[in-house]
């Protein structure tokens, strides 16, 4: 599994305002989307293309366009769902699949309630949305979720990450015959007791829609 934390002022900047206890959730849902597309762009670096030729006004010009089987983005609910628009805004063609899980606060297990995807994902390139990788649990369970029905490969995008959460994937993840990638905006220092991210930005979901 490889991680990338996208180092850029932009996303530095975005995230600070994310963690402000005192910003409030319209401004913290435009922020989390802006800061989504800037994640998706380095995501996306490894995105399967072919080649195309094209008429410009001047003359044919050689140039890519996205190969099929189309990329699969698929938001974990409810949280993800806040990180969707930012990301089709960058692939406004990908197909969109939608995974339902949930974790227990005692057991910290995560387990799937709803799934809206593709039986075969053979050939297909996932990329699954997720604003924390606390436990790993969550984002574990989803991984091999996705590879047991044949994904090619899986990017999570998450906003942070914690120390424990990417040894507990890896950990996981280590027999899997599919190439992982976590692309985030920050690695923050560890869990607390409740298994929140620490300083982290509370709870991704609440902040979002709020208390439900």
């Amino acid at each position: 599994m490889r991680t990338h934390v996208v180092d850029h002022p932009l996303i530095a900047h975005k995230l600070t305002a994310l963690r402000d206890e005192r910003t409030d959730s319209p401004t913290f849902r435009r922020l989390a989307d802006e800061l989504v597309t800037l994640l998706a762009y380095e995501a996306t670096r490894d995105v399967r293309v072919e080649p195309v030729t094209v008429a410009t006004p001047v003359a044919p010009a050689t140039g890519v366009r996205l190969a099929s089987p189309k990329p699969l983005v698929v938001p974990i609910l409810r949280a993800g769902l806040g990180m969707l628009d930012g990301m089709m805004r960058l692939l406004p063609t990908a197909e969109v699949g939608f995974l339902g899980m949930v974790r227990d606060e005692e057991t910290l297990q995560a387990t799937t309630y709803a799934t809206r995807l593709p039986d075969d994902l053979s050939g297909r390139q996932c990329y699954v949305l997720d604003p924390m990788l606390a436990t790993g649990g969550t984002l574990g369970a989803a991984v091999q979720f996705l590879a047991d029905r044949g994904a090619e490969s899986v990017t999570c995008i998450c906003l942070l990450v914690a120390p424990e959460g990417i040894a507990h994937l890896d950990e996981v993840l280590a027999s899997l015959n599919v190439p992982v990638t976590v692309v985030t905006a920050a690695l923050d220092d560890r869990l607390n007791e409740l298994g929140y991210i620490v300083p982290g930005l509370g709870d991704a979901g609440d902040r979002l829609y709020g208390v439900v």
